[in-house]
């Protein structure tokens, strides 16, 4: 999986989101390094939602202006618990690789 798309899939774990609100929290969780523009998110929404990994949620008027929220779905949600435990486990790897590079402390 992508970060883009682990990110957006975070950003949705807990709450239905609208677009602005999917960029805002894409953003806070990556400390500001990740910074989708609005047409590739509205493309890997169409993706993931083609895939059955999120679904709309409902669609207001604000403004004049349709402010749609998505969701995860079921398979949404263990597509992303199944990538957040892969990258547990790379990451406890990559740390074990370097502890054995920094060798044996002493005091």
């Amino acid at each position: 999986m992508r970060e883009p798309t682990f990110l957006i899939l975070t950003a949705l774990a807990d709450a239905p989101r609208h677009g602005y609100g999917i960029l805002h929290e894409v953003s806070a969780l990556s400390g500001g390094r990740v910074s989708l523009l609005t047409g590739t998110l509205y493309t890997a929404l169409d993706r993931l939602a083609a895939e059955g990994l999120v679904e709309q949620d409902r669609e207001e008027i604000v403004d004049g202006r349709a402010r749609r929220y998505y969701r995860l779905t079921s398979a949404g949600l263990t597509a992303l618990t199944a990538e957040t435990a892969r990258l547990r486990e790379l990451t406890a790897a990559a740390e074990d690789r370097l502890r054995l590079a920094q060798g044996p402390r002493t005091a």
